[in-house]
Formats: C-alpha cells, sequence, structure tokens
C-alpha cells in the first residue's frame, strides 16, 4: 500500500558525497528539503580510498568550500595526515591531498546534516521517480511512502543494479559490503533516460599487525599545513599525522596475476562495464604496461581507531586465494592478511548529455542528476555536482537563473562542461590538464573566483564572507607594501642574494622586483624585511605566486576575454539544425543532441568543426537582424 509520507521541496536521493553537498546546499538556500538514503550508516561512506582530494580533485574541493559547501571543512575536523602534491612543479597544479580517518569523517558529516535546518535524513529504498505530463514532481519507496517534491536530485553512486565481482563469483550487491537498488533503473527507463554501464573497483583492506614497515618507504605528511577550507587558513590545525607507506609490485607479483588472468572478472568475460582509465586495477596495469617492472603501492591507514589499511593502486578482481598470493610476494607484505577482499563492481549510470549545464535533464523538467550516476569517478567530483545540482535545484523553485560555471571560472565548470557537452564512454577523472586556464584557476585563489557567487545565492555565511573580504585586504596590503618597500645594495642584502644564487644589487630595489626572481621566496626574505606582518603560510604563498607569475596571469586573463566573447553568444534550446543551412550532417545530428547553450559550448561538441561555428555566427547573426527588422 502507498501512502503520502511527506511534501518537500526538494528531495535528494542517496547520501555519499554528492548528495550530502546536495541537501546541505538546497536546505542552506531556505528549502524544505529531504534525502533519503539505503542506510543511514552509509553517509558520506568512504567507499574506496580514505582520502580527500589529490591532483586536480583538491581544486574542486576548495571550489565547493568557496561556495559554501561542507567537504573541505569536513576534511579539515577529520584528516589524519595532510600534503600539498606537485610542490616542485608550477603552482598551477599545486593540489591538497589528505589522509582521512573514514569513520570520523562519516560521522561529522552526517552529524553536519542532522543539525541542518530544514533538512530531513530519511532511511528507505527510491524504487520509483514520480514524472507527470515531463516534470518530475517527487519519488515512491519500497516501504511504499510517497514524497512529493518541486525538484528531485538523483545522486545514486554506484548503486544501481550494483554487481560485485571477485574472480569467477559475482552476486548482487553496493559497495563496502551494502545493498545494491535494483530497481529505481527500471523507472529512470521508462521515464525515457539512457542508461550506460560503467564498473569501478577497490583494492583489499588488510591487517596494520601483518605488515613489515621496516621494508616499506615512510611518507609523512607536510609540517606546515595548509587547510582545505579557507574557513581555516587563519587557524592552527596541527596534530600528530599518521605516515603513509610505499613499496612495489616485483616480478613474482606479476608472474602470479598474468598466470591467472584469465579467472579475472575482467578480462574473463562477466564484466561488461567500461572502467576507469586513470585508475585501472593491477590486473588492467600489466595488460597497459607488459614492460614496466615495477608498479608502486601505497599502504594507507584508514583511522586513528582502526588497525585497517588501506592497499592504494592494487585494485582487482581475482579470485581471493589469488590476491592472497600476489600481495604476499610484495615486500612488506609476505605475510599480510587480507580483511576485506577487493572486488570490481558494475552499475547503471545515465548518460550525461541528457542533462543541461545545470545539471537538470533536458527532458524532465525538475529532475537533476549528480555524481558518479553522471558517468564520473570520485569523491570530489560527486561533491562538486552534488553542491551545484542542489543549488541549481534552490535556483528553479525560486524562478532564478541557474548557477553555470563555465570553463574560465572553475574545475567545476570544466568538469560540468565535458560531462554535459563531451559525454564519457569511462568513469570521468578530472585532472589539471583538461583546464585550458589552469593558471588562473589555481586551488590557492578559489574563494577570489567563487565566494561572491556563493554569497549572492545565500549559501556563504556572513562569518565567512568577513574572512574572505579580511583576507583579499591582506594580500592587496602585502602586495602594496612590497612594492613600496625598498632595500639599499649593502653587504647584509649582497650576501642574501649570493647564499641564494641571486644576483647582487647596485642600487635600490624593491621587495617586489626580489620576489620576481625565481631563487627568492616570500618566505626568504623573512631574513632582511624587519616590518614583515604575520601571515598564515598559505597567504604568503598565494601573495608569491601572484608576483612571480603576473605577466603569464595577465596573458591567461586575456585569453579568458577571448573565451568569455564567444560564450556569451547564447544558442536557443528550441533550434532544430536540420533546418540550418550549410551545416554537415554531423553537426545537425550532435547540435540536436546536445542543444548547446552557446557558441563555445557548441565549438566543443565533439563532431561540430570550425566552419559548422562559422556557419552558426552566421545564422545568429542573420536571426539578430530579423528580429531587430
Amino acid at each position: 500500500m502507498e501512502y503520502l509520507a511527506g511534501e518537500y521541496d526538494v528531495i535528494v536521493v542517496g547520501a555519499g558525497h554528492a548528495g550530502c553537498e546536495a541537501c546541505l546546499a538546497s536546505a542552506r538556500m531556505g528549502f524544505k528539503t529531504l534525502v533519503i538514503t539505503l542506510n543511514l550508516d552509509s553517509i558520506a561512506l568512504m567507499a574506496c580510498n580514505p582520502a580527500i582530494g589529490g591532483t586536480g580533485k583538491g581544486h574542486l574541493v576548495r571550489e565547493i568550500d568557496a561556495l559554501g559547501g561542507e567537504m573541505g571543512l569536513n576534511i579539515d575536523k577529520t584528516f589524519i595526515q595532510i600534503k600539498m602534491l606537485n610542490t616542485g612543479k608550477g603552482p598551477a597544479v599545486h593540489s591538497l591531498r589528505a589522509q582521512a580517518d573514514k569513520k570520523s569523517y562519516q560521522a561529522h558529516m552526517k552529524m553536519a546534516l542532522e543539525k541542518q535546518e530544514n533538512l530531513d535524513i530519511k532511511q528507505d529504498e527510491v524504487v520509483e521517480i514520480i514524472v507527470e505530463e515531463g516534470e518530475c514532481r517527487g519519488v515512491k519507496t519500497k516501504n511504499g511512502a510517497v514524497y512529493k517534491a518541486k525538484a528531485v536530485i538523483l545522486t545514486t553512486g554506484v548503486y544501481l543494479r550494483g554487481k560485485i565481482f571477485i574472480g569467477e563469483i559475482s552476486y548482487e550487491g553496493g559497495p563496502y559490503g551494502l545493498f545494491a537498488a535494483n530497481e529505481l533503473s527500471a523507472s529512470l527507463e521508462k521515464a525515457g533516460l539512457k542508461l550506460m554501464r560503467f564498473k569501478t573497483g577497490t583494492p583489499a583492506r588488510v591487517h596494520r599487525a601483518s605488515l613489515d614497515f621496516t621494508k616499506m618507504i615512510e611518507q609523512p605528511g607536510d609540517r606546515e599545513i595548509i587547510p582545505f577550507s579557507f574557513m581555516n587558513e587563519f587557524e592552527d590545525l596541527s596534530r600528530d599525522q599518521i605516515s603513509c607507506w610505499l613499496t612495489y609490485t616485483n616480478e613474482k607479483t606479476h608472474e602470479i596475476i598474468r598466470k591467472n588472468l584469465h579467472r579475472s572478472a575482467l578480462y574473463g568475460g562477466e564484466i561488461v562495464g567500461v572502467g576507469p582509465r586513470y585508475c585501472p586495477s593491477i590486473e588492467g596495469k600489466l595488460v597497459t604496461f607488459p614492460d614496466k617492472e615495477t608498479h608502486q603501492l601505497f599502504i594507507e591507514p584508514e583511522g586513528l581507531d582502526t588497525e585497517e589499511m588501506y592497499v592504494q593502486g592494487m585494485s582487482t578482481s581475482l579470485p581471493e586465494e589469488v590476491q592472497v598470493e600476489f600481495y604476499r610476494s610484495i615486500k612488506g607484505l609476505e605475510n599480510v592478511k587480507i580483511m576485506r577482499t577487493a572486488y570490481a563492481i558494475e552499475y547503471d549510470c545515465i548518460d550525461p548529455t541528457q542533462l543541461k549545464l545545470s545539471l537538470e535533464s533536458k527532458e524532465i523538467e525538475g529532475l537533476f542528476c549528480a555524481g558518479q550516476i553522471n558517468g564520473s569517478s570520485g569523491y570530489e567530483e560527486a561533491a562538486a555536482q552534488g553542491i551545484i545540482a542542489g543549488i541549481n535545484a534552490a535556483q528553479k523553485i525560486k524562478g532564478e537563473e541557474p548557477l553555470i560555471l563555465d570553463r574560465s571560472e572553475a574545475y567545476i565548470g570544466v568538469l560540468i562542461d565535458d560531462l554535459v557537452t563531451k559525454g564519457t564512454s569511462e568513469p570521468y577523472r578530472i585532472m589539471t590538464s583538461r583546464a585550458e586556464y589552469r593558471l588562473v584557476l589555481r586551488q590557492d585563489n578559489a574563494d577570489r573566483r567563487l565566494t561572491e557567487k556563493g554569497r549572492k545565492l545565500g549559501l556563504v555565511s556572513e562569518e565567512r564572507y568577513r574572512r574572505y573580504r579580511e583576507k583579499a585586504e591582506s594580500i592587496e596590503k602585502e602586495i602594496e607594501r612590497l612594492k613600496n618597500t625598498t632595500v639599499s645594495p649593502t653587504e647584509e642584502i649582497n650576501e642574501f642574494l649570493r647564499v641564494r644564487k641571486s644576483s647582487e644589487i647596485k642600487t635600490g630595489l624593491s621587495l617586489y622586483e626580489l620576489i620576481r626572481r625565481p631563487e627568492i621566496s616570500y618566505h626568504d626574505l623573512a631574513a632582511i624585511d624587519a616590518d614583515r606582518p604575520q601571515l598564515p603560510l598559505a597567504l604568503g604563498k598565494q601573495i608569491e605566486v601572484e608576483i612571480k607569475y603576473e605577466g603569464y596571469i595577465k596573458k591567461q586573463l586575456a585569453q579568458i576575454e577571448q573565451f568569455k566573447r564567444i560564450e556569451s553568444k547564447r544558442l536557443e534550446p528550441g533550434i532544430d539544425y536540420t533546418k540550418v543551412k550549410g551545416l554537415r550532417l554531423e553537426a545537425q545530428e550532435k547540435l540536436n543532441k546536445i542543444k548547446p547553450e552557446s557558441i563555445g559550448q557548441a565549438s566543443r561538441i565533439s563532431g561540430v568543426s570550425p566552419a559548422d561555428i562559422s556557419v552558426l555566427l552566421i545564422y545568429l547573426e542573420q536571426k539578430r537582424r530579423t528580429d531587430r527588422e
């Protein structure tokens, strides 16, 4: 028997990383929100690696934070190790990564949801979306409840028709031993959504006491901590950090895997879903890179109150007994005890080209999708889509324009534009190389790019905005001071320069000009700058980047202006491209499928050539003249 259990503004289906950000965003914007999850204990579950951030992914977390999201604040509370990656490279690719206390991360996020005003949480399984006259108006659950809503956000992760594979063994199931959601997919297909089948996997969890760390290379965290959340830049987050450990596979490991390759679900034909290219299984690595003699793996702690360790880099779908054999062939793992067996999981997701840039369905009004259901991989990619879907569901109810972040404004914009415009044939992962303007889209300035937007939406608190303004003023004030502070060519100054293999000065020079030298850092200047203010480490590094890369940043900003001009040329959603004279047949088909919102988006569609874009520009000009007449 069905019964009406409640009416809401927004319903979020799923409470993983996408679902948490989605429901918090809509609730914080003042809308009555319900989040429904299969299991309350799986809220913000880290079903794979116990970490947040990484190359490109750390940028997403800081952008989520700058908009007023929760992920950055939560990992700052619960990290057990943190470090800035790629510091030997340019600032565009510097990315934060933190090991989390997995259970603590979940508990703190669950508490954030439970304390949030306007937000209800329910444990149940959604089995159907209610679509009436092309509009999504609620959901039905396995327990017979009907919940009505003005907007529904699907954040189902890898649970839709989830299937676990361990060698020749397979069974229905979700990640981490949880149930799969087996009924909702049929409802989505009935509503007209095209589904795809993807695959991902996770390595084994092993017992700490069974490992020999003396045979591994220790990987400590950073001594000086830069936090994920801009709210914590002036806070002391120092704590005892837990080390990770590095070891390597060897020829014996590879021999065991090759001998059993036919028993891998991936190569035995059992798995039909497409796996992630940038996070392959260990057997996938051996097939793709047959000449590589070793592959690195990291042993990562899952928390402070558990002996479980995560074996990063060793995802597999080989049988359990084979896993034990090849794990024990690795240095430091000779006596390893596996606590949770590695597995692959296959699941349903949608073709993301069915979505608008707002993440709303093109065909079903009021239905939004975010996270792995859109063909992406990773907690951070999911959370980034989640906050945008939550914002735009609220904006739709208000009757206001959606928040669309373009490729020049945020990695979130790159992520969503890639998915919606190009689609994906495999689980999508963000990377710094995907961003055309990555020197401007650095992780250190995400607040400068996005906090004003978050404030206008009502997501950024007055306290957060006050701190943002104080930080911006501190940076501007310090850069101005550096320009106006001159050092003389004294023996002390020249000795300072000689030690750093920098040219001596013969006339007075500003501290600003000294920082522009590659070999001189802002931190170095403390030795000769008596009036230097006490600033957090993150601010000092940002000041240094702004000064050293000033010329390059200006060039990229000029490129962004050109990009903005073509992005501003809007295309109406109702255009029938088969009637636009001069377009090639392939372009007509692709444009009618994607329904791009601008000339810029159209130019990024595979199969649409520069000649086709010229035709569209002429079409727009002719239409403008006709409308004017």
